[in-house]
């Protein structure tokens, strides 16, 4: 008995002293950058290492890790590397195996971000996903689930984001931080910078207006996206619940109020759109885009005066918005049609009274063309390139005569459209 006990230290002892040889020869090649060699060492030893000590596993595991994360292989590494924690008593490779858990984070979002350029949408999904997985308890991780995400509308594959968008909205996800902002006393120029920039500045005579900003919530654009994408997949009822449900946690907010509007007028339901709308003014009264929507389908309905008084306040609230102009424009030239069939009518008329009918339509057409024009002009003041805005006031000058102008207008159409 006492032969066979010594037969079996000198064999462990042997076989200890061949494990430490191969796992010096994996970190060797390791070290080296010949991570290929470093697996071939490895998967020799592969079928002992569960019989062998502990403290051979950690060191084990953590080279197959380090390994499979020089392969790119991220998929086996980080359960490896945090196998290798877990059976590490004496901290000898946790902090080395922390490190590279964490390059292996940086390095899944920097190739998802390449993916997203080459419009690899479906890898850049999947890498931005693992890369939360590794601490999916952090907050910063998270934005990657929300990346994810949108990477995944990107590919067309709308499960998988219906899925994470539904996983951000359960977090009740935000996504928002805090931005710093301090003006330079020298430029008078307001600048972001970093927390501790920030910090560091917000004391000095040369800074100014030290403030803490907020990012906007990404739950609106979330809970949008989740009703957006139900209606791709032809389920409009938990499209309308989805973007219901988040409004009753949120009466208040306004995204989320015009993101249910867009969802209505995306179902085609305009009297819906329209009313959503109407209260997001009441909301958001100094909002000059709000009255430019509801001109547009005042406009759709036929209720074409309201359309009008519509697209005047949204001018009166932003004189720059140059689509209010245009359309605006076409609104008042909706009146010219009806004038030219009466006109029409009455060309061939031999009638001394159809002659002042037709005089009276005349001035009438010219009235309605000169009610146009201060917002032509004004329109092309503000965008010089807009061709359509151009060619109606061509159009209208020539009609009414004004052959300067309309010269004017010819020339400029000719040189945009000769460029």
């Amino acid at each position: 008995m006492k032969k066979i006990i010594v037969i079996i230290i000198m064999f462990t002892t042997v076989f200890g002293f061949s494990q430490k040889k191969e796992l010096r020869n994996a970190e060797k090649r390791l070290n080296e950058g010949f991570y290929n060699e470093a697996l071939d060492i490895l998967s020799q030893i592969e079928g002992v290492i569960i019989s062998s000590e502990q403290k051979y596993q950690a060191h084990y595991y953590y080279l197959l890790g380090w390994a499979s994360k020089g392969d790119t292989n991220y998929d086996d590494a980080v359960p490896l590397l945090r196998k290798a924690i877990d059976l590490d008593n004496f901290d000898k490779y946790t902090e080395d195996a922390g490190i590279l858990i964490d390059q292996i984070e940086i390095e899944l979002v920097n190739l998802a971000v390449q993916d997203n350029k080459n419009e690899d949408f479906i890898s850049a999904s999947k890498r931005l996903y693992d890369a939360y997985l590794i601490n999916p308890d952090k907050d910063e991780n998270v934005n990657y689930l929300y990346f994810a995400a949108s990477s995944s509308v990107n590919g067309n594959d709308y499960q998988v984001a219906l899925e994470y968008y539904n996983k951000l909205k359960k977090m009740n996800y935000t996504g928002i931080v805090s931005e710093y902002f301090i003006t330079p006393v020298e430029t008078q120029i307001e600048e972001k910078v970093s927390e501790t920039e920030y910090n560091l500045f917000k004391s000095s005579k040369d800074y100014t207006n030290p403030r803490v900003g907020k990012t906007e919530s990404r739950l609106p654009e979330i809970v949008k996206n989740i009703a957006l994408i139900y209606v791709q997949l032809g389920e409009t009822d938990m499209a309308v619940t989805a973007i219901e449900d988040a409004r009753k946690i949120r009466p208040d907010d306004l995204n989320l109020l015009l993101s249910e509007a867009d969802l209505y007028m995306k179902l085609g339901n305009k009297e819906k759109f329209k009313t959503l709308m109407q209260e997001a003014i009441t909301k958001d009264p100094d909002n000059a885009i709000l009255y430019y929507n509801l001109g547009v389908i005042n406009v759709e309905q036929g209720e074409f005066e309201d359309a009008m008084n519509y697209y005047k306040k949204s001018l009166e609230l932003d004189p720059n918005y140059a689509s209010t102009y245009l359309n605006l424009v076409g609104l008042i030239l909706e009146g010219e049609e009806a004038l030219v069939e009466q006109m029409n009518e009455l060309a061939t008329s031999n009638k001394r009274s159809d002659f002042e009918k037709y005089d009276k339509l005349k001035q009438d057409r010219e009235d309605l063309y000169a009610s146009c024009l201060p917002y032509l002009e004004k329109l092309i003041e503000i965008d010089p390139t807009n061709i359509e805005a151009l060619k109606t006031a061509k159009n209208i000058y020539y009609t009414v005569g004004d052959n300067e102008n309309y010269k004017l207008m010819s020339a400029k159409i000719d040189e945009l459209e000769n460029q």
